[in-house]
């Protein structure tokens, strides 16, 4: 009782300096729509780089991703983060700069759906109605994910009511969401990325110890048939009810199965997603400079092998230590979680714990927001009332948030969710979405409006009907959703964009010198001017 105190103190002192960040920057961030939806363009390298990686991770990093590997091996889990460190390299590379000062030149836009309807001149405001309806279905699924993630760790923890605890977690996300705005989010995600490094780490070290040494361990887990192979997986045996069976206190395994290239491609299809990840997208929009990306992203990528290879370690290190703990890869989720209780001194295992929390904490904060001022701004004052003030946008922003949260909670009610398959239906669905399209958007100036909408409804549909019609069918069709949406939601900007008329002079001009700005007062006159002009010639 008394380790479950320091645990829980640890935990609140954690919970205090989030709200504190949140109330801090709140009057600032309230001060108008730009600062509360991207922190007024002013956000540093270390706060972005952070940022950005600590809300994409979200609970899979320290829960989903040792689950996979604790169950089934090292194939699954490596060959996933092979393809997030590479998509995260080449998001950086690729895409962040272009996007910071294609957003500028664009008319300014401060959301995402706003930079692709200004990109292609769309006064209309379609591209980004359904590109903010996209995000508000598959961000509701990803918020659910991360109150999963709150709910198994108290519930874990400490035997609490799992939908009790969910709905705790859920509501101080909401709050310090709801205040404080962008700023805080970054903030925050600074602080939870700082500490989720650190969680890694540690664990990962005792666990090592405890089990021996990494001899010792790996001696053990060579022992199950395919467990540390690259182009095999484990295959544990089930009973009648989904449970692994144990004899003599060991897990029992069949014959290992073979994991091919078509398995590698689909894993490796993860990387992809970076492309179309809000969440990552926004943080490129908000950086302070252009100039200030390249030092951002040697921080990002650095924090992303690391705390990758850390969780696959701590999932396949977590079999040799308890090797009968968890019976299912829902239940083994929580891997890190046990680890950490029976390694670390109470007081350091609640601060190591609230790196989950700051998994998840960091991640829905970031969909709450993007959610809201996808509404808000793209649909609220895009469409639906053009003269909106600052101050009634975000009322609206909020009460989307309020709606999300609930959803969320609603999503999480199953305790027996699995966070690594409830993530990876929501990333297939943005990333199908707007990765292809943002691309385009950046580097071909022949895509137009009508190419853009084709894609993101071509990418959502495939995302839906592949992950529940055509990929029960098992064997090729079997492949992650992702790769086969991507695929087809390029193929639609390509195609219609080529059969119908091309984009204005005026968009093809804009995508000609968007990258000659590389200075904010520059990039907005520039826009102003060809904003003005292209008034003048509608007269």
């Amino acid at each position: 009782m008394n380790g479950d105190f320091w645990v829980l103190f640890a935990m609140l002192i954690y919970f205090i300096v989030v709200l504190t960040i949140g109330f801090v920057y709140a009057k600032r961030s309230n001060s108008s729509a730009s600062e509360y939806f991207l922190g007024g363009r002013k956000v540093g390298p270390w706060l972005t780089a952070l940022s950005a990686e600590a809300s994409d991770m979200s609970g899979y990093l320290l829960m989903g991703l040792p689950g996979v590997a604790y169950f089934t091996g090292a194939s699954d889990a490596g060959w996933t983060a092979i393809g997030l460190a590479i998509g995260t390299y080449l998001n950086w590379r690729f895409v962040a700069k272009r996007l910071r000062m294609y957003s500028v030149v664009a008319g300014d836009a401060i959301t995402l759906p706003g930079f692709y309807s200004k990109r292609f001149h769309d006064d209309k405001n379609i591209i980004a109605t359904i590109a903010a309806l996209i995000i508000l279905v598959f961000f509701c699924v990803y918020v659910g994910s991360c109150f999963v993630t709150c709910g198994k760790l108290f519930n874990t923890l400490f035997g609490l009511d799992y939908a009790t605890m969910m709905v705790l977690g859920a509501i101080i996300v909401f709050l310090y969401t709801l205040v404080g705005g962008y700023l805080s989010v970054v903030a925050t995600d600074f602080v939870q990325g700082c500490l989720m490094f650190f969680a890694l780490a540690v664990v990962l070290i005792g666990s090592i110890t405890a089990a021996g040494g990494i001899d010792n361990t790996v001696a053990f887990l060579q022992s199950i048939p395919g467990f540390l192979s690259g182009t095999q997986i484990a295959v544990p045996v089930l009973d009648d009810a989904g449970a692994q069976m144990t004899e003599n206190d060991m897990p029992v395994f069949g014959d290992a199965a073979e994991y091919g290239l078509l398995s590698i491609v689909s894993m490796m299809a993860w990387g992809l997603g970076y492309f179309g990840m809000p969440q990552v997208l926004v943080r490129f929009m908000g950086i302070r400079t252009a100039q200030e990306v390249t030092q951002s992203r040697r921080i990002a990528v650095v924090w992303v092998f690391i705390s990758l290879f850390c969780a696959i370690c701590i999932g396949l290190v977590g079999r040799a230590l308890v090797p009968v703990e968890f019976g299912t890869q829902s239940a083994a989720e929580n891997i890190f979680i046990v680890l950490s209780q029976m390694l670390l001194p109470s007081f350091v295992c609640g601060v190591v714990v609230s790196g989950i929390l700051a998994a998840s904490m960091s991640s829905s904060s970031s969909y709450l927001l993007i959610t809201g001022s996808s509404v808000a701004e793209n649909i609220f004052r895009g469409v639906l009332k053009r003269d909106a003030t600052d101050r009634q946008v975000m009322i609206v922003a909020r009460i989307t948030l309020i709606v999300v949260f609930l959803l969320g909670i609603l999503i999480a009610a199953d305790e027996n969710s699995s966070i690594f398959m409830v993530v990876s239906y929501a990333w297939a669905g943005l990333g199908a979405s707007f990765g292809p399209l943002t691309l385009c958007a950046l580097y071909w100036r022949r895509t137009n409006m009508q190419g853009a909408i084709a894609g993101m409804v071509v990418g959502t549909a495939t995302v839906l009907i592949w992950h529940n019609f055509i990929k029960p069918l098992g064997g090729v069709f079997g492949i992650y959703e992702l790769l086969p949406a991507f695929l087809l939601a390029l193929a639609a900007i390509v195609v219609v964009s080529k059969l119908t008329p091309p984009p204005s002079e005026a968009v093809m001009y804009e995508f000609d010198h968007y990258m000659d700005h590389e200075n904010d007062e520059d990039a907005l006159q520039f826009s102003a001017e060809r904003a003005a002009q292209r008034l003048g010639q509608m007269e």
